[in-house]
């Protein structure tokens, strides 16, 4: 889970403050959005379910902020403030996983408050956390054309702009040449 965090936060480097905010799909998903609903989530089901509260605003527990609060950066947020609340909540986080047992029951909160394993919740959450670093990715690689898991990291295939172009021109006639039927 640590390396999805910090790649969610690496794809916020270099962008500007408009950048980091721009929603980029219909729904308004946004770079330093992800950011600031995964922080939300950690000190959910981390710090609340297991009666441990994080300190720090209510971000997406069902009544107690404006639906979608979480999901985008208000003028007055900075970037150094959501980016800072995440490592608090992700150290909170640590801190619980750390100090119960994988057994331990917690509630979570908001919603139904169905009760779950520490267990369960750490899984959910690996899932939440690398789920939203994949949209991260794509939003990233919207802006800016930003693309793989690290500033020059091995993990996309070899290929210059050229390369990369050719290869996209190429799937869009497979798509058309499939849309047309055998």
């Amino acid at each position: 889970m640590q390396d999805a965090r910090e790649v969610l936060l690496w794809k916020l480097e270099g962008l500007s403050e408009y950048d980091v905010r721009r929603p980029m799909t219909p729904t308004g998903t946004n770079l330093l959005g992800l950011v600031k609903h995964l922080a939300g989530a950690e000190a959910a089901y981390f710090g609340a379910a297991f009666g441990r509260p994080f300190d720090g605003p209510p971000l997406w527990i069902a009544g107690e902020a404006e639906p979608n609060a979480d999901m985008w950066a208000t003028a007055d947020e900075t970037r150094e403030q959501i980016v800072d609340l995440y490592r608090r909540a992700w150290a909170h986080s640590d801190a619980t996983i750390e100090s119960l047992p994988l057994d331990a029951v917690g509630r979570v909160p908001g919603g139904d408050g169905r009760e779950l394993t520490l267990h369960r919740i750490l899984v959910h959450m690996i899932g939440e956390t690398h789920r939203h670093a994949g949209h991260a990715d794509v939003v990233r690689e919207l802006i800016d054309g930003a693309v793989g898991q690290r500033d020059g990291g091995g993990n996309m295939a070899p290929g210059d702009s050229a390369w990369w172009q050719n290869y996209r021109n190429r799937l869009e006639r497979v798509a058309k040449q499939a849309d047309r039927g055998p």
